[in-house]
This record gives structure tokens, C-alpha cells and sequence, in this order.
């Protein structure tokens, strides 16, 4: 009798066909197709001017009008000059303070709205506090100067108190109480959409183990809201660096900053276009 060879039970299975040329082809460029809209635009309206910025700050003393002159590192090695140190110094200055103040006037608000009030209001609440920015930078700028100047809604409001009056117009502090007030609303905002995800099953946890509110706040609902506070300082912190509209209207000549130097150099009588490009 002739046997036949059984069929192993442990045969291999069957390789998977492998995608075509063309399908991995299609997958590569999905992406790109899909980024390409923003990418373009970024291109032609961020990545190229930035370029030819880098190009006009790399000629020493280039002014409008003039021939340029060879390429050289003068216009960095003027940056560093005692005078212009100051002003980025204060600048960074009127930067962080104002991401403090906005880090700790806005996380109660957020934290209110997102975790303390009613579901049903919350739409509402937030649409209500993040209301000024509907209204133009610089009206908003004019109406602090309708308040902080000498006879201002502040100095009456002090002297019917009989509290001395403040001359606040044109100083630093007027710049702070502007920054922040400018840029408070963002820091609500981005601070409530991560507070909103907070898992308060964590929050009832820590509670019921006999953690007092303080340490269920710093050890429970800050460690959770940190990309949010991280993503709310930086934002804050390079709008307040490059503003522009409230150092000018409510800072005083004492208050130059970045942004004021840039615009004198650059629009002011000079013209001296190379020296404060590379800021």
C-alpha cells in the first residue's frame, strides 16, 4: 500500500501581498497634499520675508535709498551696546511680568468657570469674558488712558475715597496693568480648555485620603493643567514681547521697549532698516 504524507497542522500561513508602487506612492504624498495650502502660504508670506529681513540685517548701516554695502555682523555687534541692552531687558521685563499677572488673575477665573459653575453657564461665562477682545487693541489702549490719567475715572474714584491720587499715565506700572488687561483673556482661555479635561474623580480621591485643598491643588490639579499653563505663558509671553500698541500709547519715554525701538529705527527720521532687523 502506498502511505500519503500527512499535511503538517503547523504550515505557514500565507504571506500578505504587499501594496503596490502606486499605493505606497498615494500614501507618501497624502500629507503633503494636505499640507501643502499651509505650507505655501506660510512660504511666501512668513519663510521668504523672514529671509530677506535676514539678508538687509547683515549689511552694516543699510538705509533706504542707499547703496548697500558687503555683508558683515556689525548691525548684531551694535545690539549689544549698554543702551539697547536696557531696552530688551525691560522689554523682557514688561514680558514676564505681565505673563505672571495673567497666569495668576486668569487661572481662578478658569478654574471657576470650568470646574465651580454650572454646566449650563459655561458657554456663556467664557463667551462673557473673553467679550474685549471683540473690540480693537487700541480702543481698548485709549480707554486705560481715559482711566490712569490725572484726572481719570482712577483719580476720581480715589479722591472720593479720600485716598490720595496715582500717576500712573506714561510709567511702567500703566504698561503692566495694560498688558495684562490685553492679553488676560488668553490666558483664560487656553487655561479653561485644560482645565475643562480635569479628571475630578482625582480631585474626590484626594479629598476622601484627607489631603487638604491646598496640597490637592498643587499636587493633583496643577501636574494635570501644566501643558495647559506651559502653552498660556508662552503665548502670553512673545505677544507681550513684540507689542507694540500699549508701550506706545501708555508708556511713558522711560518705557521704550523692542517693538517702540524697532519702529523709530526703522520708520522713525533715520531709516536705519539693518541695525534693528535682526531683532
Amino acid at each position: 500500500m502506498s502511505s500519503s504524507t500527512p499535511s503538517s497542522p503547523l504550515a505557514e500561513p500565507s504571506q500578505p501581498v504587499s501594496p503596490s508602487a502606486l499605493q505606497k506612492l498615494t500614501k507618501l504624498f497624502e500629507p503633503i497634499v494636505l499640507l501643502a495650502p499651509s505650507g505655501l502660504w506660510l512660504l511666501l508670506l512668513l519663510v521668504v520675508p523672514t529671509l530677506l529681513i535676514l539678508e538687509l540685517s547683515l549689511i552694516p548701516g543699510f538705509r533706504v535709498g542707499q547703496p548697500a554695502g558687503a555683508y558683515g555682523i556689525g548691525n548684531y555687534i551694535e545690539s549689544f551696546q549698554e543702551i539697547y541692552l536696557q531696552v530688551i531687558l525691560r522689554s523682557v521685563f514688561f514680558a514676564v511680568g505681565s505673563t505672571l499677572a495673567c497666569l495668576f488673575l486668569g487661572f481662578p477665573v478658569a478654574y471657576w468657570i470650568a470646574v465651580m459653575a454650572p454646566a449650563r453657564w459655561r458657554n456663556l461665562l467664557l463667551v462673557a469674558f473673553v467679550l474685549p477682545l471683540w473690540t480693537s487693541s487700541l480702543l481698548r489702549a485709549y480707554a486705560w488712558i481715559t482711566i490712569l490719567r490725572s484726572s481719570g475715572i482712577l483719580n476720581a474714584l480715589l479722591n472720593a475715597l479720600g485716598l490720595p491720587g496715582q500717576d500712573w499715565l506714561n510709567r511702567n506700572p500703566a504698561v503692566f496693568i495694560g498688558m495684562s488687561y490685553s492679553f488676560l483673556p488668553y490666558m483664560v482661555l487656553i487655561l479653561y480648555a485644560s482645565l475643562e479635561k480635569l479628571d475630578k474623580r482625582l480631585l474626590e480621591a484626594s479629598s476622601d485620603l484627607g489631603a487638604t485643598p491646598q496640597q490637592t491643588f498643587w499636587k493633583v490639579t496643577v501636574p494635570q493643567t501644566l501643558p495647559g499653563i506651559a502653552a498660556g505663558s508662552l503665548l502670553v509671553f512673545i505677544a507681550s514681547v513684540g507689542d507694540f500698541a500699549v508701550p506706545e500709547l501708555l508708556g511713558g519715554a522711560s518705557s521704550m521697549t523692542i517693538s517702540r525701538l524697532i519702529y523709530n529705527q526703522v520708520l522713525g527720521a533715520t531709516r536705519n532698516w539693518g541695525a534693528w532687523l535682526q531683532l
